[in-house]
């Protein structure tokens, strides 16, 4: 009796974490396909505004901005010069890593894999600054020999562009002041359901070629043959737009980051589900063993104290 007491307190215990798994699956898909949406519909507005900067730095001759490389501002002996400047100061630089990761666990090798990127990208990197988003993130860096400038949470939910603007304007404040040099941001592109792979991408200082090999990539026309005047300059309006276009980078990972934890999430509660079901089928079975071993005894008891009687 006390097996049979001990196998349906596990099968009972197992059948609740049963619903817990398949209700955050379910929970997970709906999330997943309002990400995805978000995502879709804001897109096309930071698109448009990576084609109006790469149309100033087609139509002008020099744009010399904070937000670009030195080496894009001029040609010649001014481009020669910045290289020389850039490799005399390549010692002290100082470079900050963007890490998104999730605010809640549960979702199988999604944070560990962001974390094992950050860690590769740091190896390459002089001085490494993190900025981290997701409490999941901080608890585990915070114990790493890495510098933590600061960290975001948006407590599970979907980010906006308030979010956004938010760590962008204090990225963007930072790399101004001087605090770093460059930023990386590391975070998971959703190739697939089923494919969720970390990528890393550079996003300040802005590189002209990168900018023009992304519209390329998204099969967007080069328009070498259009001019456009820019009022008041092409830098005040290049300068104007890049806090943009830098905040819907930022939102776009964001996004995609959030669509790819609910993916994994989904995944992962998935297989939960499937192992609780294998464990109830296999307690079932035990149960109805010992159930049925404990009839056969007691019959076997009444038949040998009717004989005994008789």
């Amino acid at each position: 009796m006390a097996n049979l007491r001990d196998v349906r307190l596990r099968m009972r215990a197992i059948s609740q974490t049963l619903k817990v798994t398949r209700a955050m699956n379910l929970i997970s898909t709906s999330k997943l396909r309002k990400g995805r949406r978000v995502l879709e519909d804001t897109e096309p507005f930071f698109t448009r505004i990576q084609k109006t900067m790469c149309d100033i730095l087609e139509g002008a001759e020099t744009v010399e901005s904070p937000f670009l490389k030195p080496a894009t501002a001029g040609t010649g002996a001014a481009a020669g010069a910045a290289k020389v400047s850039e490799a005399k100061a390549l010692g002290a630089k100082r470079s900050a890593v963007l890490a998104v990761t999730s605010d809640k666990g549960l979702a199988g090798g999604y944070n560990a894999n962001i974390f094992r990127e950050v860690n590769s990208l740091c190896e390459t990197l002089s001085h490494p600054l993190l900025i981290l988003i997701g409490a999941i993130g901080y608890r585990y860096f915070v114990h790493s020999p890495h510098v933590i400038l600061e960290n975001f949470s948006f407590r599970s939910r979907l980010p906006d562009m308030e979010d956004a603007k938010e760590i962008a304007d204090y990225i963007i404040s930072q790399y101004l002041w001087g605090m770093f040099d460059e930023v990386h941001i590391v975070y998971t592109h959703m190739y697939s359901a089923v494919k969720l792979l970390p990528r890393r991408r550079q996003i300040l200082p802005l590189d002209a070629g990168k900018l023009q090999e992304e519209i390329t990539r998204s099969g967007q026309e080069k328009r070498v043959e259009l001019r456009f005047e820019y009022l008041p300059s092409e830098k005040e309006v290049f300068d104007a737009l890049a806090p943009l276009y830098i905040k819907g980078i930022i939102y776009g990972c964001l996004i995609e980051s959030y669509a790819a934890e609910q993916s994994a999430r989904m995944a992962a509660m998935d297989e939960a589900s499937k192992s609780a079901e294998e464990m109830l089928g296999t307690l079932n079975i035990s149960y109805n063993r010992a159930r049925q071993a404990g009839i056969t005894q007691e019959v076997t008891e009444i038949v040998g104290g009717s004989a005994a009687l008789g």
